[in-house]
């Protein structure tokens, strides 16, 4: 099926529905590689190693705390260690998490404001070649816009376990597309899918230029950032949603 293209970002032409369809319908999960063309793909990757506005993110009890996050590297290591502590302790028993973000807006007029390649693929998969594509794939028909952050784990980064699914937001699918390349699985990053009796039942690794794409409701993680990884997780990751995108 032949696509249109969008300004600066194009679907791969020689991704195989069929084949992606038949995967995605075993466990509601599929890994699509090439997604992008791979000059496009290099550009994302380069505009998002280049920028200086990431902030990094920790949860807390009731709230996400945040902090840029060059400051936060400034920060005393003594302060540091115990902030750590602090994380370890409770990410061994319940839901924490700490990486790097660059948020994008919601709204579409945002989106277009600005001439950042971020923001640009964010309105890429929300274009109705992406939508429908994506629900060729999945089924999900009802699906109105994409919404993006990029996303950044460095040495002692993590996401533990969690299903995505928050009332009120909307969200029937979940994405990442993996920017690193030559990402190693022992470096740690991974995406893991938990079953029952806590095992892991599928593990993604996080390759370059390619989509990973998942229904809510699986519960999954991202594994710790090894302190020998040779190189920072870079990705875009967000949901996709039913909806109209706000103007």
């Amino acid at each position: 099926m032949e696509r249109p293209s969008f300004p600066m970002f194009k679907l791969n032409p020689d991704l195989d529905e069929a084949i992606l369809r038949e995967h995605f319908a075993c466990e509601g999960r599929v890994q699509i590689a090439d997604f992008l063309e791979a000059p496009q793909a290099l550009a994302l990757r380069a505009s998002l190693s280049e920028r200086s506005d990431w902030r990094h993110v920790i949860n807390g009890e009731s709230q996400v705390f945040e902090i840029a996050a060059d400051r936060f590297d400034a920060l005393p290591d003594e302060t540091r260690k115990t902030l750590e502590q602090a994380m370890f302790a409770k990410a061994s028993h319940g839901f924490q998490f700490q990486f790097d973000t660059i948020r994008v807006p919601d709204e579409k007029s945002k989106r277009q404001a600005t001439s950042e390649h971020l923001a640009a693929f964010a309105t890429f998969m929300s274009s109705q070649e992406v939508l429908e594509f994506i629900a060729a794939i999945t089924g999900e028909k009802g699906i109105g816009f994409a919404d993006a952050q990029a996303t950044r784990y460095r040495p002692g980064d993590f996401l533990t376990r969690h299903d995505d699914a928050v009332a009120g937001k909307n969200r029937r699918l979940a994405y990442i597309l993996g920017l690193t390349p030559g990402w190693r699985p022992d470096w740690g990053g991974l995406l893991l899918f938990h079953g029952a009796g806590e095992n892991v039942t599928d593990i993604f690794v996080p390759h370059f230029n390619r989509l990973s794409l998942f229904a809510i409701g699986q519960p999954h993680s991202v594994s710790h950032v090894a302190p020998f990884a040779g190189a920072e997780r870079l990705s875009v990751t967000g949901w996709l949603r039913t909806g109209q995108q706000p103007d």
